[in-house]
């Protein structure tokens, strides 16, 4: 590998999946590392010396390891800006950027995760969302400012939240409103995502094959 290559470790029909519409958004070079968790890949050691928590998405760029998603998404687009998927941090819509970013994982997966398995919630003062009504209402009158996260700017956050509401409403953790459904399958169809929907695909039909002959 050379100092300058992004090496991006992916498991289909995950969370990566999105870094992957990302890369693909920012026409960004790189390697794709896909590892297939029905063979446990993402426990073998040489996974859990890039990532000890078994998990994806990773990447590795210039030496620097990172990890998170909402990391992924902030190092990828200030890296890759000649897509400007990124406001600027001399932009005011720099800091609501950042902020639905880290958003989606610090409160709102963490509350459809606790709906979407009947967990119940720890005691609003200890949990990071408050209380779900709560979480998705703020999402909802975000969405009503416009076509985008951002309003008519279309940023790397909606690739995030675009690709999680689909997953998140075709589990039955959200429930299917105009607001959610309609951005969701909005962002979706973008040419981006149609092409990680496809590499999943098959990725997935070629780990399903290899986990039958082990």
């Amino acid at each position: 590998m050379s100092d300058t290559e992004l090496i991006f470790y992916h498991a289909p029909k995950t969370r990566s999946s999105c870094v992957l519409a990302l890369l693909e958004e920012l026409d960004a070079p790189y390697a794709l590392r896909d590892l297939n968790f029905r063979l446990g890949a993402q426990r073998q050691p040489d996974y859990l010396a890039i990532n000890p928590m078994g998990k994806v998405p990773a990447i590795l760029h210039k030496g620097a390891l990172v990890t998170e998603l909402p990391a992924i998404f902030i190092y990828l687009a200030d890296a890759f800006p000649q897509k400007k998927l990124a406001p600027s941090i001399d932009d005011p819509l720099r800091g609501p950027y950042l902020r639905w970013l880290v958003f989606y994982s610090a409160a709102f997966e963490p509350a459809a995760l606790d709906r979407l398995t009947k967990r119940e919630p720890p005691p609003r003062g200890m949990n990071p969302y408050g209380d779900f009504d709560t979480t998705l209402a703020t999402l909802e009158s975000q969405l009503a400012q416009g076509r985008y996260l951002l309003g008519e700017r279309f940023t790397a956050a909606d690739l995030l939240w675009g690709m999680a509401l689909r997953m998140l409403i075709g589990f039955g953790g959200l429930p299917a409103t105009p607001a959610l459904s309609d951005y969701a399958a909005r962002i979706c169809d973008r040419p981006s995502i149609v092409r990680v929907d496809a590499t999943d695909k098959q990725l997935q039909t070629i780990h399903e094959a290899m986990a039958a002959r082990s």
